[in-house]
């Protein structure tokens, strides 16, 4: 193994093969940072480009964008409030309100660097477990599926500030998640006799709507601009490097999230989302300090940026070793591997040995390279947080719009984020907590199918499910994540008592 890794890295050294790493990488960042599109539109555009290229090259230039795609989705996420790519979504939560105290540096630094080392250790990860693929993939089961979805679930709700609003932006979130065509009920559910809302509301609509559209439209109601502290000609190295040190100050936060990334990746249909909401929750959870979530608290941009770059090396464990996707992203770079002759499955860890450790090592190379990238920009970057919103504003609403349309060619994908962009500024205006609905809306479609697929396993009979340890494992956590909001504040009477 040892010595296909260091042919690998050799080979990358090359200068043609490291032109297509970079321009892999730039590709990626561009992607990231445009609303709408991301690392499938950028594979799905580059595609053709592959053809005359050796298999080695190709999965080059394929593991540059992937590498690089969620690092650009988190600029447009801090600083305007705008995920770039679905799973930048929570890096918003606490990216953006950094951003507005004139902190855009140390954000964008803390999420680089958090990226950067997730990305190594999901490589590093990826690489130790291809010889246990198989027996980490089946270990999940339907009835953890749906448990998993409701663990993510329970566990934010729980955490919100309001309770009850809480429940209510969940509820809302798996409202707007079941719309569309029910494939288990054979009905349309909540169309209203609209046609485009038969195949449901596509997430990034939604995501642009509720954070870019919603942003714009509080800023125009506020004036100003989005940074409404520090100065413009004082920000850039000095916040990013600040970034930096809080990364490593919060080692833990990206090994969490790192690992939680990496583990929910290898789960087919599940995807890089639920990976880093899932993480900025576990992270919230078990802070001492969860009123600071929110905030601008820089653990909340560590920790899902951690997992974001981690869930590509889990992601790959079923791509590679059996053909199984687990996302559009990860679905198109199966057809760059079949197009070059490789059929995934557990004969091809075998065969192609060097063209998967080529992969690894350039993915691994992406996540510093566009580190590196965004680093030594982020000067400039940060000053479109000084803009007057008067310029801001309509810019970002068409870019936003233009990335909603360009997802699948649709103009009710426009009106989508536009409905969804008042939605979200109403929800902001009244306090009811955005957070809860995105991953209501993110974990809804999963917890229903498995919910179905368990009470067909079991007849009906969900008491067979405690027979399954995964099961068992996440109800657990579902009930400590419920009693935890009531454990606080017991613990928190008893130390004023004893003060």
């Amino acid at each position: 193994m040892f010595d296909s890794v260091f042919t690998a890295a050799s080979y990358l050294a090359d200068g043609m093969n490291l032109l297509f790493l970079l321009l892999g990488v730039v590709v990626g960042v561009v992607f990231g940072i445009i609303p709408g599109l991301g690392g499938a539109t950028a594979i799905a555009l580059l595609l053709p480009l592959t053809f005359g290229m050796q298999a080695e090259q190709a999965t080059t230039l394929m593991g540059g964008v992937m590498g690089a795609v969620t690092i650009g989705g988190s600029i447009t996420a801090i600083l305007l409030n705008t995920p770039g790519t679905a799973p930048n979504a929570a890096t918003c939560f606490d990216g953006y309100p950094l951003t507005r105290k004139g902190k855009a540096g140390v954000a964008i630094g803390a999420a680089v660097t958090a990226s950067s080392v997730g990305g190594v250790i999901g490589a590093l990860i990826l690489i130790m477990l291809l010889p246990v693929a198989k027996s980490i993939i089946l270990f999940f089961g339907p009835p953890a599926y749906f448990m998993l979805a409701l663990l993510g679930l329970t566990a934010l709700t729980a955490a919100s500030s309001n309770l009850l609003r809480g429940l209510i932006g969940a509820c809302l979130g798996l409202f707007i998640g079941f719309v569309g065509y029910d494939d288990l009920g054979g009905v349309t559910r909540y169309t209203g006799g609209i046609d485009y809302l038969w195949d449901g509301l596509s997430i990034v609509p939604v995501l642009i709507g509720l954070f870019a559209i919603a942003e714009m439209l509080k800023l125009y109601v506020d004036g100003g601009t989005i940074a409404k502290s520090g100065d413009m000609d004082s920000v850039g190295v000095s916040g990013t490097l600040e970034g930096i040190k809080s990364a490593f100050r919060h080692f833990k936060v990206i090994l969490s999230g790192s690992a939680i990334g990496s583990v929910i990746g290898t789960v087919p249909g599940v995807g890089g989302t639920v990976a880093s909401f899932l993480s900025y929750t576990f992270t919230l959870q078990t802070s001492k300090n969860k009123e600071e979530f929110g905030k601008g608290d820089v653990r909340g941009v560590i920790a899902p940026e951690a997992s974001n770059n981690a869930k590509d090396g889990g992601a790959l464990i079923p791509t590679l070793a059996f053909g199984i996707p687990g996302s559009a992203e990860m679905a198109l770079f199966l057809g760059v591997l079949v197009l070059h002759g490789m059929d995934p499955g557990p004969m091809l860890l075998l065969e192609r040995e060097f063209t998967i450790f080529v992969l690894i090592l350039a993915l691994l190379a992406a996540t510093v390279a566009s580190g590196i990238i965004v680093l030594l920009t982020a000067r400039y970057l940060i000053k479109v947080t000084y803009i007057d919103t008067s310029i801001l504003i309509p810019s970002v609403i068409v870019i936003s719009l233009v990335g909603a349309y360009a997802l699948h060619n649709s103009i009710g994908d426009v009106f989508a984020a536009a409905f969804f962009g008042v939605l979200g500024y109403l929800m902001h205006r009244f306090d009811y907590p955005r957070i809860t609905l995105v991953i209501a809306l993110v974990l809804g479609g999963l917890m229903e199918r498995n919910y179905f697929q368990t009470s067909l396993m079991y007849r009906g009979d969900w008491s067979k499910a405690f027979g399954d340890t995964p099961f068992v494992i996440l109800l657990g956590l579902v009930v400590v994540a419920l009693l935890m909001p009531m454990i606080s504040k017991a613990l928190k009477r008893k130390t004023g008592q004893k003060a």
